[in-house]
């Protein structure tokens, strides 16, 4: 079932921005390189600051509740910041995902200050599995060492920590469980490679793995559950129709055939329009996990200022938006499940039409 996109609310909380198209890893099995993109629709390869910013601004009011700032490698946007620090003036969940190669830079401890969510890109623990892939930076791969100094960063920031792993034929035999619970996430993502054909993947065949290899690594990893980690295992299949997806030239697009197809621009059609012209399963969002305690976590410091209270407020689900093809409600209460999940694990007082408060219950 796919969505026919968003008549007031998008039919999915979260969206993720690909704000910057360079890069300064060469990873083969890259999914987001953009490549056709630059050559083709902006040879910047990315919007300017105020373009950006509109993008974030008309993302919030449309209902989207969290956004996740990617690339190519975000940390080599100059105002990733400031898109950052708007988006949760907005009252918008913030996350960035970064290959962690700059992390050394200042714009990180800038970064921290606002940021909710740091998802760090480890594909292996192994420098000559590293080097194969791709994930390096000037043929040097990130130790086991620098990346969880990466994340007693994060966690000093009082930032939650998510971890993305990508399965290839190169590292499914690895064993991630000492790293993953001495890094301490409360997500690990673990993805099968998606291949993709077209000019804005470098997917080669020789990285792909099959079901079998996935779920070998799986298996082996999975584990670390009982240290407390939250890990979703995530197959090429589950990945499509399942994202809201922005490219860094402001349009929405889609993996369904197997390519990239893209909508007209959002700051030319709005977003509504713009999100109508592809293919995203609200269903298939839910299934692969995609609900989930954005706020958990918090403490009152970060969910107790008022443009996020009031963000969350103006963003909860209208009545209007409900369409019987999309299963997200139940008729009680004509909210989407997502909503009610959150509602559920929050202490959520409205009174006489004074919000008091929103506290994390984890």
């Amino acid at each position: 079932m796919v969505s026919s996109g968003p008549p007031e609310s998008p039919h999915v909380p979260s969206v993720n921005y690909h704000v910057w198209q360079a890069c300064n890893m060469r990873c083969r099995f890259c999914f987001a390189t953009f490549q056709g993109v630059r050559k083709n629709v902006l040879p910047a390869g990315h919007l300017d600051r105020p373009d950006a910013m509109r993008i974030v601004r008309a993302l919030a009011r449309a209902g989207f509740t969290k956004i996740n700032f990617a690339g190519g490698e975000p940390f080599l946007c100059p105002w990733l910041v400031d898109l950052v620090v708007y988006a949760k003036k907005l009252g918008m969940v913030t996350s960035v995902v970064t290959n962690g190669s700059y992390f050394d830079r200042s714009v990180a401890s800038d970064l921290l200050k606002h940021l909710d969510w740091l998802v760090l890109s480890v594909d292996s623990l192994h420098p000559a599995t590293a080097i194969r892939i791709g994930r390096v930076k000037a043929h040097k791969p990130i130790s086991k060492r620098q990346y969880l100094a990466i994340c007693e960063r994060v966690h000093a920031a009082g930032v939650n920590l998510k971890i993305n792993t990508v399965v290839t034929s190169a590292n499914y035999g690895e064993d991630f469980r000492d790293f993953i619970i001495r890094a301490r996430p409360r997500r690990w993502k673990i993805m099968q490679m998606l291949p993709l054909q077209g000019p804005d993947s470098r997917c080669a065949e020789d990285l792909i793995v099959d079901r079998d290899g996935f779920n070998h690594f799986v298996a082996k990893n999975r584990r670390v559950r009982k240290n407390g980690i939250v890990v979703v295992p995530e197959t090429s299949s589950d990945m499509v129709g399942s994202y809201a997806m922005i490219d860094p030239a402001g349009r929405f697009y889609d993996n369904v055939s197997g390519q990239y197809k893209y909508s007209q621009p959002i700051l030319d059609v709005g977003v509504r329009a713009a999100f109508s012209e592809v293919d995203v399963s609200a269903a298939r969002f839910l299934a692969r996990d995609g609900l989930y305690d954005f706020w958990g976590g918090w403490k009152w410091r970060r969910v107790g200022s008022w443009a996020q209270l009031r963000g969350y407020l103006r963003n909860r689900w209208r009545p209007s938006a409900v369409s019987s093809a999309t299963p997200l409600t139940t008729a009680a209460t004509a909210e989407p499940v997502w909503l009610q999940a959150r509602i559920s694990r929050r202490t959520d007082v409205l009174e006489s039409g004074q919000a008091t408060a929103v506290i994390s219950s984890t």
